[in-house]
């Protein structure tokens, strides 16, 4: 968790019980004017409202066949270790936003547009990154090594940084589309929250992957 001027930013895990704990109790105890989450519309009314319309040729067409089963198998593999703690993908997120509408705040989607981040990850992914991702499959699938942390709490600084390390290494183009364009969207879109309601508490969800960066990007935000 970080404090920066009217701001609180949690970051979470998104299939962690003492994500879902930290951010109701958050919220409930500063009742801040604004909440703001890592979504964007669609994610939302998936999350919130079930609504998952079929997808058709056309959207994976907008999208692109890369970008496309990366999401697919991202949230597989997301849904998966959900199961393991009992705990559903974003639950943390929807308590947020159950929380907000408790204390009667204002709720914000400020994530860039999934359509958005998908269709350049299909431009940008070279056939080098789409092999390594291949073999860690495949090193991941034989591997014996179980989860170094606790799936039920957020990782920590150490594990975090050693995850990055590695996408930025071996992912460049995910590392840019997934982490360093959004932290950047949305640490304007915070800063932009921060200015329009100057004094009023602002308490924001992100993945705690983002959190960091996020900080120090609002820091350097100007008019």
């Amino acid at each position: 968790m970080q404090q920066y001027k009217n701001l609180i930013l949690i970051g979470t895990s998104h299939i962690s019980i003492e994500s879902i704990k930290t951010v109701k109790n958050k919220i409930l105890e500063i009742k801040p004017k604004i909440v703001a989450l890592e979504l964007d519309q669609q994610r939302f009314n998936s999350l919130m409202y079930k609504k998952k319309r079929k997808t058709k040729l056309s959207d994976i067409r907008k999208i692109g066949l890369t970008g496309y089963i990366f999401n697919i198998m991202g949230a597989f593999a997301e849904k998966k270790l959900g199961k393991l703690v009992g705990v559903s993908p974003g639950s943390e997120m929807k308590e947020a936003a159950k929380a907000a509408f408790k204390v009667k705040a204002d709720l914000a989607l400020i994530d860039q547009d999934i359509t958005i981040t998908l269709s350049k990850l299909s431009k940008r992914l070279s056939w080098k990154e789409k092999f390594y991702f291949v073999w860690d499959l495949i090193q991941s699938a034989f591997s014996s090594k179980k989860i170094d942390f606790d799936l039920k709490k957020v990782p920590s600084k150490k594990t975090i940084n050693k995850m990055t390390a590695h996408v930025k290494k071996h992912y460049p183009s995910i590392y840019l589309t997934l982490i360093k364009e959004r932290n950047e969207y949305m640490a304007k879109a915070l800063y932009k929250l921060m200015k329009t309601y100057p004094g009023e508490n602002l308490i924001a969800v992100v993945g705690a992957g983002h959190e960091e960066e996020m900080i120090e990007l609002i820091k350097k935000c100007k008019d």
